[in-house]
């Protein structure tokens, strides 16, 4: 298995660059300019693969070679919550996922753009929110952390600490499922860190009890 010698990453998302930099891989950022209104009746797993796909897609026509392109939704009641578009919309979703469970879901897309080759994985996880005082919540849409969001929170958030009890994929909430994405390398024959667990655990903070399922194969999240 070989270190690629450059990634294309199809995202300007802070977030996604330092988990991407866990890899080991050398990557440039080039953020996609697409079209992210759903389709008619489309699914939010559909929905999510599809936009990863066409940022990845619309990179290839800049730069040529290995892309990576995620897009991260946060579905409550089959609704989809995406960046608030000012305080009171953050407000409004925040009050709405109050001591509730909601599904994050990642999708992320891989392309070859020399052999054509696009390979995706779906990242699902279920996220218990905590039941957050009015004070908190406003004290946090006041920082204005919420604004650049989907679902208008930062679940690596220190102070809000939105989420309790969590037992998924945290990477994949912040925007990239690095274990995921590891088996999107392995299809490409691409070597990632042999310390990718450990480094991201040691990011987050979060000891993962996932990991090992999602290495042998499992749909979880």
């Amino acid at each position: 298995m070989s270190i690629p010698t450059s990634i294309i990453l199809a995202s300007n998302s802070p977030r996604r660059r330092e988990l991407l930099s866990l890899t080991g891989w050398s990557f440039v950022s080039l953020p996609a300019d697409i079209d992210e209104s759903p389709e008619i009746d489309e699914k939010p797993e559909a929905y999510v693969i599809r936009l990863a796909q066409e940022k990845a897609l619309a990179c290839q026509s800049i730069k040529p070679g290995v892309i990576l392109a995620a897009d991260t939704i946060v579905v409550l009641d089959n609704q989809l919550l995406g960046k608030p578009d000012s305080t009171e919309d953050a407000r409004r979703m925040l009050k709405a996922l109050r001591g509730r469970d909601h599904r994050v879901m990642t999708g992320i897309s891989l392309l070859d753009t020399e052999t054509g080759r696009l390979e995706n994985e779906l990242c699902i996880s279920i996220v218990p929110m905590r039941n957050y005082s009015d004070r908190e919540l406003e004290e946090y849409v006041m920082s204005g952390d919420p604004l650049d969001k989907a679902g208008a929170y930062a679940i690596q958030h220190t102070v809000f600490h939105p989420v309790e009890n969590f037992r998924g994929c945290f990477a994949s909430v912040m925007g990239l499922p690095l274990c995921h994405l590891q088996r999107l390398a392995d299809r490409f024959d691409l070597s990632v860190s042999g310390s990718l667990v450990p480094e991201c655990e040691k990011l987050n903070r979060y000891i993962c009890p996932i990991h090992h399922q999602i290495k042998e194969g499992a749909a979880v999240g």
